[in-house]
């Protein structure tokens, strides 16, 4: 790998970092850039799911402010993202990936729409009131949805989940972005450790993107924390239209 291809990769790393930590487009910057680095579509695909691991520590040392009271939830819908962790590594190992990605588009673009009509957010101490453990089995169903195809795929699954977080809760951006990184984070740890054991993993590439993930993943968080939800919401809706758009067109083009 040369110099210039290294820092490509490092800068797209920082950029998609901070992109998926705060509005689950880390792979609209990342995958595209491990294609430019010359990696088939499955090896860029399986090497951007492990470097997201390290985008996933970044961003989740840096909510902790916003996870404060979530403790409970989070730990039952982790496991519902571990376990949609699993089923989706084990799908991209053993089937072909062209006819899911027909269907990605029309995931993505819904759930941007439903960022747009989110709720309004509940002050916090009657969300907690109303939703102390969650709210209900279907979010955790949700989740598990979602994480099989974080696991599968990837591209845009924290465009699903924040939108699935905002409408299911009532949260604010900031509170539904810190628990979406940790969800993400559990069920691209699954799918990395078994990509890394049974597929073709480029590490000399996986490297460099996964230090930019960290440092953008570390300041995904400080930038939530500093913009108005309403606004924020609107451009992380635009740009996952704009991703579904995209995606459309490689899948039908």
């Amino acid at each position: 790998m040369t110099v210039g291809t290294w820092l490509l990769l490092l800068l797209a790393g920082v950029g998609g970092g901070l992109t998926g930590s705060i509005a689950g487009l880390a792979s609209l910057i990342s995958y595209p850039s491990l294609l430019a680095a010359g990696l088939p579509p499955v090896t860029a695909n399986v090497t951007n799911t492990v470097a997201l691991v390290f985008n996933g520590v970044g961003s989740v040392s840096a909510s902790r402010p916003e996870l404060v009271g979530q403790g409970r939830r989070l730990a039952r819908l982790s496991v519902a993202a571990l376990l949609g962790g699993v089923t989706g590594t084990v799908l991209l190992l053993i089937t072909p990936a062209g006819g899911f990605e027909r269907i990605v588009p029309f995931l993505i673009a819904a759930a941007s729409v439903a960022i747009l009509v989110q709720r309004p957010p509940r002050e916090l101490a009657v969300e907690g009131s109303r939703h102390p453990g969650g709210s209900g089995w279907w979010l955790a169903l949700g989740v598990y949805g979602i994480a099989i195809y974080g696991g599968y795929f990837g591209a845009a699954a924290g465009v699903l989940m924040l939108a699935m977080f905002l409408l299911a809760t009532g949260t604010t951006v900031a509170r539904g972005n810190a628990a979406k990184n940790v969800l993400l984070f559990v069920a691209n740890l699954v799918a990395a450790v078994g990509f890394a054991l049974f597929a073709d993993v480029a590490w000399s590439a996986m490297l460099p993107l996964a230090i930019g993930f960290f440092v953008g993943g570390r300041l995904g968080p400080r930038v939530v924390r500093r913009v108005d939800g309403t606004w924020l919401r609107r451009v992380i809706a635009v740009l996952g239209i704009g991703l579904a758009v995209k995606l459309g067109f490689d899948a039908f083009g």
